[in-house]
């Protein structure tokens, strides 16, 4: 057993002084994988300005480290899932697992406290966009554990690394869902 597997796992609200190894995490992801569609890592400023959106809007932005150390393992955000005021209601995640944390249970850590902030804050609906959905197993079990169900795709919407890419669209209700008004 290594040390983090041994060491609790703690959730924080990302700060400022986390968003380096945050955006190594994401330019990771971004270079090498399928889950963004983004394909030049945004710099570090920028990563701060959307942290700050996303604080700007209330929502949560959350950090995983083992108890024992300073090292972001993941991260996890909701934004608003679009502009209009009709969808005020409805959110969007994103998990990013550093390398070498996945399949610890973290990201599920991670997207339940999101869930969970997102469901006291009075949000009803919570999507998933997946990168690569038909290859993404790990992100589209992720999702499915913590209750969402999958509600389609789109295909050959993305093209990244020499190849059309879908997405899977994935969802879970919060709170009382549309079973009452808000």
């Amino acid at each position: 057993m290594n040390a983090l597997s041994a060491a609790p796992i703690l959730l924080s609200d990302a700060s400022e002084a986390d968003m380096t190894q945050i955006q190594r995490i994401y330019a990771h992801h971004v270079l090498n994988g399928l889950a963004s569609f983004e394909e030049e890592p945004p710099p570090l400023a920028e990563m701060l300005e959307r942290r700050a959106k996303v604080l700007e809007h209330g929502l949560p932005y959350l950090v995983a480290k083992a108890a024992n150390e300073d090292r972001v393992l993941g991260y996890a955000y909701a934004t608003p899932y679009r502009p209009r005021r009709a969808y005020r209601f409805t959110v969007e995640d994103s998990v990013y697992m550093a390398e070498g944390a996945q399949r610890r249970g973290i990201g599920r850590l991670l997207l339940q406290g999101v869930i969970d902030r997102c469901t006291a804050a009075g949000f009803r609906q919570m999507i998933a966009i997946i990168g690569d959905g038909e290859n993404n197993a790990g992100s589209v079990g992720l999702h499915a554990a913590c209750g969402f169900r999958l509600v389609g795709s789109f295909t050959d919407v993305g093209f990244k690394h020499d190849g059309w890419r879908d997405t899977a669209l994935m969802q879970r209700a919060l709170g009382e869902g549309s079973g009452a008004k808000p």
